[in-house]
């Protein structure tokens, strides 16, 4: 890590704390050259490799766009968008790979916004999954209701009814 200051080549390390609940690591850092201190935060990537064949980083606010799109008219605020793009972070990174395939995003999303909101869910899922026919509806609703009937009494799944 060269200073920001001097340009030396070397820092060392004095203090290292999490950010981000984890997701980051703020270090405070003391040049040996000038003795000048400053802060780095290193934050692990998560990529996304698309279809095309492009490489990006993975972004939270992509996920907002996309699922909001189904929420549409529906009961699901800001905040619970946020908490469903932390969700699908989340669970992409603990697969511990620094590039997931995009069709891996979308399966992350469907999970928690099927428990966020199921109509959003089915919008959401007859687009990412093509469905081109009724029956593709009534499957995926045969399995939403499937799931609700298995679910104990007092869920998530139960309420929405």
């Amino acid at each position: 890590m060269h200073c920001p200051y001097c340009r030396h080549e070397d820092s060392r390390v004095i203090d290292s704390r999490t950010q981000d609940d984890g997701g980051s690591i703020r270090r405070r850092r003391q040049c040996p050259e000038c003795s000048r201190r400053f802060s780095t935060i290193e934050t692990a990537m998560l990529l996304v490799a698309k279809r095309s064949g492009a490489v990006e980083a993975f972004s939270r606010a992509k996920v907002v766009s996309g699922v909001r799109k189904a929420c549409q008219g529906r009961p699901v605020n800001d905040d619970d968008l946020a908490r469903l793009a932390q969700q699908v972070e989340d669970k992409l990174r603990a697969d511990g790979s620094a590039e997931v395939p995009s069709h891996q995003v979308g399966l992350a999303i469907l999970g928690p916004l099927r428990e966020l909101d199921e109509i959003a869910y089915l919008r959401f899922a007859s687009v990412y999954r093509s469905f081109e026919t009724l029956a593709d509806f009534e499957g995926e609703i045969a399995v939403l209701r499937a799931a609700r009937a298995s679910a104990p009494p007092g869920t998530e799944a139960a309420l929405m009814s």
